[in-house]
């Protein structure tokens, strides 16, 4: 950067770096957008938006995963693929997993060298070939093709999500990434609570254990249909935000700079490794939740009744966390200190209440033997209220978790180019320790146990990362810190009005 006298700019500005919360308070005039059909405006009740708009792309990523990763977890939440035995379930979720966690890993690479558009594109292309092959094993015992699908939906989810982190991160202004992650969430699970419409209609009246055809074929078509979604995006350096500012990226990404990104996001801010059990623990309570409670206890239809409920109260607990973590008047800090503490009583709360049902429970080698079947929970037994309410807490605690964690990263950075970075960490790590109980359950350890280490590994890793919450998370971040390893200056996101208005060091 250039010396403040040389810029013509005060030594205020030089010892008092601008950060974003400065320039969202900046009174210049938004300056017209460039002459292209995807910034011309259009009104929305009192509201502009424009097509490369964070809200729209928001919107238009958040539809993918509603038809793409949302309708594989209303698969998901069935317990088993769908299945009667979980089994091949559990190697196709393993070889996902893996596949998944060393792809994430190096995503953000992907992501900053192909664009956001080419990453989710190829992104999308897993999820339909993962529900034909569970179509596939309804009539040949197919094995080898539901674990081959697994490991190509690892391949491509790695990508997909990596993509939507960045956005999700990265887009929107500094101040209202609460909401924007909230909105993501609510799209997102409403294709899980549709998708879980679909098997509780077709097997409404069916008491057994195995979903019918007609359930993935509806499955497939509305995966290929998110599929396709992903080429009417932009890439981020066309989206401009409301005041006129732009997404941070690299202008002349290179396989060698992306490579070399990975470690300057960890040495620019090494102690955020404090969060990698958080990312670990971040998708293991799937596997106890849909196959140790789920599957193994209750019928069908009653796990596609769960499975619906499941999704509904993530959306409620994104609706209530998302705009609780934008609250305007309790500072940034502050609210991420009260989120951790609220997030670490609920695991012990919720996760107290399922220990007390957990404990009361047949072991695993009963509840798997075929003759278990018609002893299973049907929504219409006496016994079913207790196991719903804490299979919908569950769903709730979920969607907190994932909230949280999206926020506290999204508040260390708003770096396009460091947060996809930092969502390909968090999905890599999600992704292992998902494979490692994935695995678990593949060896058919006993569920008793396996809740226990869900919970443990999740409490646990709350504790590892609340440093990082109560001592780095500050109320805005600077611009310097966020274009520091980026090829972009203050002038290339920054509208010119706001930098002359808040003299930026440039």
């Amino acid at each position: 950067m250039a010396d403040a006298k040389d810029t013509g700019v005060g030594a205020e500005a030089a010892a008092h770096p601008v950060s974003h919360s400065d320039l969202a308070e900046s009174t210049h005039a938004v300056e017209p957008r460039p002459p292209h059909w995807y910034y011309k405006g259009f009104k929305v009740g009192k509201k502009e938006l424009w097509y490369a708009s964070p809200k729209i792309q928001l919107l238009m990523v958040a539809l993918v995963c509603f038809l793409c990763p949302g309708m594989y977890n209303a698969l998901g939440g069935l317990g088993g693929g769908g299945q009667i035995d979980p089994t091949v379930q559990d190697h196709a979720s393993t070889a996902l997993y893996s596949v998944f966690a060393v792809v994430a890993f190096f995503s953000g690479s992907f992501a900053n060298k192909l664009g956001i558009k080419a990453t989710l594109g190829i992104g999308g292309l897993g999820y339909c070939i993962y529900s034909a092959s569970f179509l596939c094993y309804n009539h040949t015992q197919n094995v080898g093709f539901v674990i081959f699908a697994g490991a190509f939906l690892g391949l491509c989810a790695g990508l997909l999500w990596t993509a939507q982190g960045a956005i999700m991160m990265a887009y929107p202004p500094e101040q209202s990434k609460g909401r924007y992650i909230s909105w993501f969430w609510i799209i997102f699970n409403l294709g899980a609570v549709i998708g879980s419409l679909i098997p509780l209609g077709q097997n409404i009246n069916n008491s057994g254990g195995t979903v019918t055809d007609g359930t993935y074929v509806g499955f497939i078509v509305l995966m290929l249909v998110g599929a396709a979604l992903t080429f009417f995006l932009v890439n981020a350096d066309k989206v401009i935000r409301e005041d006129g500012s732009k997404v941070i990226i690299m202008k002349n990404p290179t396989w060698q700079s992306e490579i070399i990104g990975l470690w300057q996001c960890i040495s620019f801010s090494p102690w955020v490794v404090l969060l990698f059990p958080m990312f670990f623990s971040s998708n293991i309570f799937y596997t106890y939740q849909q196959n140790g409670l789920n599957l193994a206890h209750f019928n069908i239809r009653t796990r596609s009744l769960n499975n619906l409920l499941y999704w509904l109260a993530q959306i409620l607990a994104a609706v209530i966390f998302g705009y609780a973590l934008d609250y305007p008047k309790i500072r940034r800090s502050m609210r991420a200190k009260i989120s951790f503490v609220t997030l670490f009583a609920l695991t012990f709360i919720i996760w107290g209440g399922g220990y007390a049902w957990q404990k009361q429970q047949v072991s695993r080698d009963v509840s798997s033997d075929p003759s278990f079947e018609a002893q299973k929970v049907d929504w219409t037994d006496p016994k079913f209220l207790g196991p719903m309410f804490l299979y919908i807490f569950y769903g709730f605690y979920d969607a907190v978790w994932q909230t949280c964690i999206y926020w506290y990263m999204g508040a260390l950075s708003n770096s396009g180019r460091r947060t996809a970075n930092m969502a390909g960490f968090y999905k890599g790590l999600q992704s292992a320790g998902a494979a490692i109980f994935w695995r678990l359950d593949g060896i058919h350890i006993e569920y008793n146990t396996l809740f226990a280490v869900t919970w443990a590994v999740c409490a646990g890793s709350l504790l590892i990362a609340a440093p990082i919450i109560f001592t780095k998370i500050q109320d805005t971040t600077d611009l310097e810190t966020d274009l520091k390893y980026s090829d972009e200056k203050p002038e290339d996101v920054v509208p010119p009005a706001a930098l002359n208005d808040k003299h930026v060091d440039v």
